[in-house]
């Protein structure tokens, strides 16, 4: 799937996933991709033509497409953002706050849909996310997408939402020149002007954040995560013109082969919720490039005559994923959490035992979604570095770079120290693919 191609050809397209908190991880991807552009001597724009994203993933997309004039100013303003983030950028973890956002629903927990109902609660999530609406108008200027799509700098931004209306997968998109618009089975495109209220919709993690509402063709309808009901993550880029793509995930792609530590006892109500979004953000994207692979292989035995009459071609990808577990890095880290969250998730079942027994922690993949702390993005961000510069050979091939022989060695001790003071375990990354 990663064969090279010589030279490489037509648009670069970037797929970035969901998954909360876990989207920092993106952020290393991209700053190690912008290192090794400087070491081969490639300033200027960003090196992706279309660029596609969900949930917490379509908030980097737009920002970096946003900024597509400047790839490297684009991504130290997204790393400012992530390696100094608090959650009450986020939601409102103050008292207050999560007593009036998280309370009616321990009542319905607790109590029962009769109690919530007399006294006329109508919760609508678990948390208030209107911190995140202000930080994304700050950070996001999609003000100069038009201009930036008229000079080249990008071709397609999109970003996708799942309709609690319909049951759709819906892609929104905004292009430079009109591009054709898909439809497959409960799967649609729409092209509009892209705005905040969309990525606040694509990171709407069910039950977790409100659902938004969103004018289409068919009149205002509500929108919830974009990694609900995503059967093929990839399919946007590849159908917005990309011909080679890098897609970088929120988790492992393949769990190493042993025996983990296991809580014991009844599953907790954490644990659950986090196996669902575990099953919500991190499945599709591993059954969708193994469908990218079959395609590639069942194409490469067509004969050249045969291949001009399949609407199928054959698309260049390059995954990267965590080489870790960001459910164990999370347990490290859940100290970092406001004391009011800690102690909503510990109502919810998340049992911390210490940095020792991390991986036997009950329900911290919930916790990874939600900590959006520095302590924790600021590992993850290391971790994407590590794992991106472990694989260096293979981003410079796919984007056809070469260092200049002044230039051809890597960072010095020094250097390479400061770039991964934060990063744990800093095991060599093996390719997902």
């Amino acid at each position: 799937m990663n064969a090279v191609l010589t030279p490489p050809t037509g648009p670069v397209g970037l797929v970035l996933t969901g998954g909360g908190a876990r989207a920092a991880y993106q952020v290393g991807v991209l700053r190690e991709i912008a290192h090794t552009a400087r070491l081969c001597g490639i300033t200027g724009s960003s090196p992706f033509q279309v660029i596609t994203g969900t949930s917490a993933g379509a908030i980097n997309a737009a920002a970096l497409a946003c900024h597509a004039d400047d790839y490297a100013q684009a991504v130290q303003a997204l790393f400012d953002v992530w390696s100094n983030f608090e959650a009450e950028q986020v939601y409102r973890a103050d008292s207050l706050g999560l007593i009036k956002a998280g309370a009616p629903w321990l009542v319905m927990l607790s109590l029962g849909w009769a109690v919530a109902r007399w006294r006329r609660a109508k919760p609508r999530s678990l948390l208030d996310n209107s911190p995140l609406e202000s930080l994304l108008t700050e950070m996001v200027a999609f003000d100069r997408l038009p201009q930036l799509m008229a000079a080249g700098h990008v071709q397609a931004l999109a970003v996708t939402g799942s309709c609690y209306s319909s049951g759709s997968h819906v892609t929104f998109y905004e292009s430079g020149t009109a591009l054709p618009v898909w439809t497959r089975s409960q799967r649609l495109a729409v092209r509009t002007r892209l705005t905040v209220r969309h990525l606040l919709a694509s990171s709407a993690i069910p039950f977790v954040f409100p659902a938004q509402q969103l004018d289409t063709d068919e009149g205002p309808q509500w929108f919830g995560d974009g990694s609900m009901r995503q059967a093929a993550p990839i399919s946007p880029a590849v159908h917005l013109g990309a011909e080679r793509i890098l897609i970088v995930g929120a988790g492992r792609m393949h769990e190493p082969e042993g025996v983990r530590a296991h809580a014991e006892g009844y599953p907790s109500v954490a644990q659950i919720a986090g196996h669902a979004l575990s099953n919500i953000f991190l499945d599709a994207l591993a059954v969708d490039v193994e469908r990218l692979q079959r395609i590639n292989s069942t194409l490469a035995l067509l004969p050249p005559q045969q291949r001009e009459h399949t609407a199928l071609r054959p698309i260049e990808a390059l995954v990267i994923a965590p080489s870790e577990r960001l459910d164990d890095l999370a347990a490290v880290h859940l100290d970092a959490l406001p004391i009011t969250m800690r102690t909503l998730l510990r109502s919810l079942g998340v049992n911390h035992q210490g940095k020792q027994a991390a991986s036997a922690t009950r329900g911290a993949a919930l916790a990874s979604y939600l900590l959006f702390e520095k302590d924790y993005t600021r590992t993850l961000i290391a971790l994407g570095e590590a794992d991106t510069r472990a694989r260096r050979q293979e981003v410079m091939n796919f984007f056809g770079w070469s260092p200049p022989l002044a230039a051809a060695s890597d960072d010095t001790p020094s250097q390479a120290a400061q770039r991964t003071a934060s990063s744990p375990r800093m095991a060599a990354a093996a390719s997902p693919t």
